[in-house]
């Protein structure tokens, strides 16, 4: 179903000027701003093929957690939910969508700390668990099961994920709301504060893997990496929170190259001007540069030592 039909089922809105404006945005689920009577509003159509496909959580639970991280003023207030077809009617955050060239300023990833810290303690707990290695486990089954295209050298790599792993369960952080898939653009500027959007891979995880998301997704540097560690951990950083974050890095490029391999091979639609195989191929070169990395071998005893 497309938007436009689910205009006419949202109350209140019957009767009513409705206006569709341009809105970029939105690789799975089809995402649009709307103008009703004056009043600026997003629509989000939540499609059950994208948790089929093991590219998000099951929509329930993305609602869910929608509605709470709203709830903590880090996300969009949620004013309506539509069970059919599942919808997401949200408030529209007037300010500045962001680029991965954003998040690199300085004075922009200290905002972003600050949002993420509001999102891991002020958030009612999320429905739902979501462990890295876990979605590594089931995105590759799904990726066999439909003999989908994956980089040629990606499975000899996995004993050192198994390394990875090891190091950084052995003195795990305590769980939190996670949004978890934290690319430049569900960040919105508004003013002296960042806010945060579309929470289709959310749930309870490790905070290090919410900060080494944000460093694979906008490529920051080691040096601005530290300073997003820094700015979330205060007084608590110290050697082997940056080296987490950085191992956590790897694992979001790593894991998340599958991502694109499976939206690419099942759910890419024609005439879509999004490259999902490059995407797969860039974040693949760049886990395997960090996984072959001199410097490996030293954030993995800085973890394991915690």
């Amino acid at each position: 179903m497309d938007i436009s039909d689910v205009l006419t089922l949202i109350p209140g809105w019957a009767g009513k000027p409705v206006q569709r404006l341009p809105l970029v945005g939105g690789l799975s689920h089809q995402v649009g701003l709307v103008r009703v009577d004056g009043a600026d509003f997003i629509v989000r159509v939540l499609d059950p093929a994208v948790s089929t496909a093991g590219l998000g959580v099951p929509l329930d639970q993305e609602i869910a957690n929608t509605v709470r991280a709203a709830e903590s003023g880090v996300g969009a207030a949620v004013l309506h939910v539509l069970d059919e077809p599942p919808t997401l009617i949200l408030e529209y955050l007037p300010g500045t969508t962001l680029c991965a060239a954003d998040v690199r300023e300085p004075v922009r990833i200290r905002k972003i700390a600050a949002a993420v810290r509001v999102l891991h303690t002020r958030t009612r707990p999320f429905v739902n668990d979501m462990d890295i290695f876990d979605k590594l486990a089931e995105l590759l089954e799904l990726c066999e099961r439909h003999g989908l295209t994956m980089p040629e050298d990606y499975r000899e790599h996995l004993p050192l994920v198994g390394d990875v792993r090891a190091a950084l369960t052995a003195a795990p952080l305590q769980k939190a709301p996670c949004h978890n898939d934290l690319l430049a653009e569900n960040f919105i500027e508004t003013g002296d504060r960042v806010r945060i959007v579309d929470y289709q891979l959310s749930g309870m995880n490790d905070p290090g893997f919410e900060l080494g998301n944000i460093a694979a997704e906008s490529q920051l540097t080691p040096e601005l990496t530290e300073l997003l560690a820094r700015e979330y951990f205060g007084d608590a950083f110290d050697a082997a929170a940056l080296a987490r974050v950085r191992l956590f890095s790897i694992m979001s490029n790593f894991t998340w190259t599958l991502w694109f391999c499976i939206h690419h091979g099942l759910l890419a639609k024609p005439g879509s001007d999004f490259d999902y195989w490059g995407e797969a191929a860039s974040k693949w070169g760049r886990a395997k540069a960090a996984l072959t990395d001199d410097e490996l071998g030293r954030l993995l005893d800085l973890a394991r030592r915690g």
